[in-house]
């Protein structure tokens, strides 16, 4: 029978990076309730890993910047049955691309390249690249990180290519690709693009993508225990990688670090990624003050939007649509939660994190069995603890002006008397859309509905400019919807009502 071990640990307030503040207005007990989630957490992975016949298994909850559970199952070394710990370093696959993005983002923010340029500027090799159809566009560095560039889904070849030399990659330009697609007419993820990344790094920098990844993004987030070379990790730490097969484990080749490792070959642990997790994470909600490094709080949000669509469809019982950013997935379900990460997947190992930015958390998973589906379970524990702990999505900051507007609607609330005199606070357009006996009397029958106003709740913010906010009654409540105009001293130009049922 198939058995697995477990080891699990509980830390609360590590701060992965220093000087972060996150806002999540929520109540109080909201850490607790998510604490509360964690027997569910353990259970979920522990089941999935044995239904997937990982050997080891590996996963975090990180929450608010920091690390607030670590689970660790089985095994890192099957035939030494060396267990895996929080200390075990896993290939993480193509979870590595997005630091190739990172690094391709802080080169254009330093003006050294544009995403928008041809790729052939900064590889004179893929200039007499044919493309499949005349009326092919040039292919940019944008969309190799959006994967449009029109190469094909090349993983199982790929996967096995790791080690490749530069001169080897150089050679394959030079020879020229197949194309499965014109170029930008849609979306296939391809691998290929990512080594052409990571040779533009070297072009632009001087330095080798894992060099300069190492310098300028591994370092500035103390991520000492992430390794690009496996046989550079201290051998009781290293998982090795499996296939399940005939009914056994069977140790699948570890492959060396070269060109293709741009886009899978990082290893990490679970402590270092989550400071990756909780460097992403800081970028939200977009606001004032100083940047955390290495990159922008704008690049990452740029990096984390769904630039390029994918697909809809039922994931786990939700309707999800998915899209791809530079790589990063993005999703969106039925219930309008929103998902950032990325898989990784290689003979071997399977691996997945995702960050729900307006929620405040985020998961990492890593498994050493071939291509461990960890974005299902990663997906199905964050649904669950967004339900258990009945999560809501961070307030928005209220504006200056947006709560100014509201009290002059409080003011003129529910008979509009000398309203229509006041330039000032309603837009132009606003009296015409209303006519005014019109809109006394929908007033007066809301108003009428609800009886006498006993509480007057806060802004619910949705931008900077629009909101919404509940008026009690003795015998019911009304939504109240406004808008304000893009005007230099914005005026409401917008506002409906709606009845809101206990």
């Amino acid at each position: 029978m198939y058995a697995i071990m477990k080891e699990k640990r509980t830390v609360c307030c590590v701060m992965l990076l220093m000087g972060v503040v996150l806002s999540f207005a929520q109540p109080a007990d909201r850490l607790a309730a998510i604490k509360s989630t964690i027997p569910m957490i353990d259970s979920a992975y522990r089941t999935f890993a044995g239904q997937r016949h990982s050997p080891g298994l590996a996963y975090a909850l990180v929450c608010d910047g920091n690390i607030l559970h670590i689970g660790t199952l089985g095994y890192a070394d099957v035939d030494k049955k060396i267990p895996v710990t929080e200390k075990s370093v896993f290939r993480m696959a193509s979870m590595t691309k997005s630091f190739v993005a990172v690094a391709i983002l802080q080169l254009r923010d330093a003006g050294k390249l544009r995403l928008d340029d041809p790729v052939w500027q900064y590889l004179p090799a893929f200039r007499k690249q044919p493309l499949p159809t005349d009326d092919a566009p040039t292919i940019t560095i944008r969309d190799l990180l959006t994967h449009t560039s029109g190469l094909p889904e090349d993983d199982p070849w790929g996967d096995r290519l790791l080690d490749m030399s530069t001169d080897t990659f150089y050679k394959l330009m030079e020879e020229g690709f197949a194309f499965s697609n014109t170029p930008g007419v849609g979306y296939e993820y391809s691998n290929t693009p990512f080594a052409m990344l990571g040779e533009i790094i070297r072009h632009v920098s001087g330095q080798s993508f894992d060099q300069y990844i190492n310098e300028h993004i591994l370092q500035p987030l103390n991520m000492r225990d992430t390794y690009w070379e496996y046989t550079e990790v201290p051998a009781p730490q290293l998982a090795k990688g499996y296939r399940w097969l005939n009914g056994a484990h069977v140790p699948e080749i570890m492959v060396r670090h070269g060109v293709y490792g741009a886009m899978g070959g990082m290893l990490s642990t679970l402590g270092d990624f989550a400071k990756y997790m909780a460097f992403h994470q800081q970028a939200w909600p977009a606001r004032s003050g100083k940047d955390v490094q290495p990159l922008r709080r704008s690049s990452l949000r740029e990096m984390q939007r769904p630039w390029v669509f994918n697909t809809l469809t039922a994931h786990n019982g939700n309707l999800t649509a998915f899209a791809y950013g530079y790589a990063l997935k993005w999703t969106r379900d039925e219930n309008q939660v929103t998902t950032v990460g990325h898989t990784g997947g290689l003979p071997g190992f399977g691996s997945n994190w995702i960050i729900l930015p307006e929620y405040g958390f985020g998961l990492v998973c890593f498994s050493n069995t071939t291509y461990f589906p960890a974005a299902d379970i990663n997906t199905k524990v964050a649904t669950e603890i967004v339900r258990r702990a009945g999560l809501s999505p961070w307030k928005k900051e209220v504006s200056e002006v947006l709560e100014q507007r509201r009290q002059t609607l409080l003011r003129y609330l529910p008979d509009w008397q000398e309203a229509e005199e006041n330039k000032a606070d309603f837009s132009d357009n606003f009296f015409q859309d209303n006519v005014p006996s019109v809109l006394r009397a929908k007033s007066k029958a809301v108003f009428d509905e609800i009886g006498a106003v006993v509480k007057v709740h806060d802004i619910v913010a949705i931008n900077n400019l629009r909101g919404t906010f509940l008026i009690e009654g003795e015998r019911g409540r009304v939504e109240v919807f406004f808008a304000l105009s893009p005007e230099p001293r914005p005026r409401i130009q917008q506002l409906s009502f709606k009845p809101v049922s206990d």
